[in-house]
């Protein structure tokens, strides 16, 4: 990793088990990167309002009760409104096999499901936020 990536990492919807997005903000700050929790029970528009604040270079979604076909569109358009639909969009939880091809058309970089292995997740979002600022000249 060039340097540490702000990553906002947020619960959007009804969900209300957060232990997942807790273990993987620790496992991202434990790899280097600088990590803001939003908790639970986001809406989008305040999902969007922390990664313009932090000045995030990526969000990771945390979602398991089944909106994410319904919340990650709205997350994606909140971020082009703010004028942040560079940040890079990566999405965990319950995600069945066929909404994945899905997530990614409409521009989610990366589904993480149960049983990803931590490492795998920060080393892979280095490379891909590393790639990113390459790719823009930064």
């Amino acid at each position: 990793m060039k340097r540490p990536y702000r990553v906002v990492v947020a619960k959007p919807g009804l969900d209300g088990h957060d232990r997942g997005a807790k273990v993987i903000a620790r496992a991202l700050r434990d790899s280097g990167f600088e990590v803001v929790y939003t908790g639970l029970h986001q809406t989008p528009e305040q999902v969007v309002s922390a990664v313009v604040q932090e000045d995030a270079d990526a969000v990771g979604l945390s979602l398991l009760s089944g909106a994410h076909l319904s919340l990650v569109p709205k997350v994606i358009d909140a971020l082009e409104q703010a004028g942040r639909g560079d940040v890079l969009l990566i999405v965990g939880g319950i995600i069945p096999d066929d909404d994945i091809p899905k997530l990614k058309e409409q521009g989610v970089a990366a589904v993480f499901t149960p049983g990803a292995p931590l490492p795998s997740i920060g080393r892979w979002l280095g490379e891909a936020l590393d790639e990113r600022e390459e790719a823009l000249g930064v």
